[in-house]
């Protein structure tokens, strides 16, 4: 590490890490006891430089953006690539972000990550988090220090955050509903959504529109709630096994979060046959899945125009960027048919 990191100042990668200079001597040096933790976000601070580096961004004022989310690593393993994909487009600014990212994480724990940005030089936060106290009371620190926060994917509504960036998920849940209707012979079942947590706003919302549209239009169609999950595989295996035992007909899904190969891996496990599958979120798994023909459709919306709306946002609120209106993402119906490359 010490060579490759000779070619970055000591404060540029104290500043890109969050730590001191001399915990980055101490680590490049091997002088003294570093915790693990702190060594690796070293590491992971090299490699957010030189992927800077290669995109371009040499000059123009430089703003630190820390990414906190709380999401699978498939999932979050797409946002960043989507957010190193835009940073050369808004040059002149000089956009540093700094990934912290957590399959699991509890309240507190969240808050205290987001409270450590008041000590780090922070620019802007991105966020991705469960909608609880600790953490909305958080997301009101950062804001009365100045320091903004856009939520991305799910939000935080009843914080102080300055903005939403994602699709309508309610208007997500109306579509996989119609979807799901058309596609179902009109008779009566039981239709699974499967939720990773219903601490997610996003997640939450978007089962709340699947539910009023088939209510409304389909009420042949029962909604089962499967929970607990958290799109993380073990947990979600565990739990649609336990639901198929208990609903020996059950044949249809609609995952609003994640965790869709255990789902599908669950159905097979029972010898028992999947009709329809809508997801959510175009990430390699769902790829894999899609072209397996294991899911019927993913609902997906285009995680570089989030990316870049978040960082206009951010750059909005420092009075850098024209304000005006930043409209939420369309929402995309992919089926193994129409899949991007």
């Amino acid at each position: 590490m010490l060579e490759r990191a000779k070619h970055f100042s000591i404060k540029q990668l104290a500043t890109q890490a969050g730590v001191s200079k001399a915990t980055v001597d101490r680590v490049l040096h091997q002088r003294g006891s570093v915790h693990a933790q702190t060594q690796r976000r070293i590491e992971q601070a090299l490699d957010e430089l030189e992927s800077q580096e290669k995109n371009g961004l040499a000059v123009g004022r430089t703003f630190h953006v820390d990414v906190i989310m709380h999401t699978p690593k498939r999932f979050s393993a797409a946002v960043q690539a989507a957010i190193t994909a835009q940073l050369a487009s808004l040059a002149p600014f000089r956009i540093a972000p700094r990934f912290h990212l957590f399959e699991e994480i509890e309240p507190q724990a969240m808050h205290d990550q987001l409270l450590r940005c008041l000590d780090t030089g922070s620019q802007g936060v991105v966020l991705k988090a469960a909608d609880e106290p600790a953490v909305n009371q958080a997301v009101k620190q950062l804001i009365a220090a100045g320091i903004p926060v856009v939520t991305l994917v799910t939000d935080l509504p009843q914080s102080e955050r300055i903005g939403y960036v994602g699709m309508d998920n309610r208007t997500a849940g109306q579509t996989a509903a119609y979807l799901m209707s058309r596609w179902l012979p009109a008779q009566p079942q039981d239709v699974a959504v499967v939720i990773g947590s219903e601490l997610f706003r996003g997640e939450e919302e978007r089962e709340m529109g699947f539910r009023a549209w088939l209510r409304g239009r389909a009420p042949h169609l029962r909604v089962l709630d499967i929970s607990g999950g958290y799109g993380v595989y073990d947990r979600t295996f565990e739990r649609v096994t336990q639901a198929l035992k208990q609903h020996p007909e059950l044949k249809a899904v609609y995952s609003v979060g994640g965790g869709n190969r255990a789902i599908v891996d669950a159905f097979a496990a029972q010898d028992r046959a999947l009709d329809v599958f809508i997801g959510h979120d175009l990430d390699e798994e769902n790829r894999q899945l899609l072209r397996e023909e294991k899911v019927a459709a993913i609902i997906d919306h285009n995680l570089q125009i989030d990316a870049r709306h978040v960082f206009l946002h951010i750059l909005q609120y420092h009075r850098l960027w024209k304000a005006g209106p930043i409209a939420p993402s369309q929402v995309q119906i992919v089926t193994p048919f129409n899949l991007p490359d």
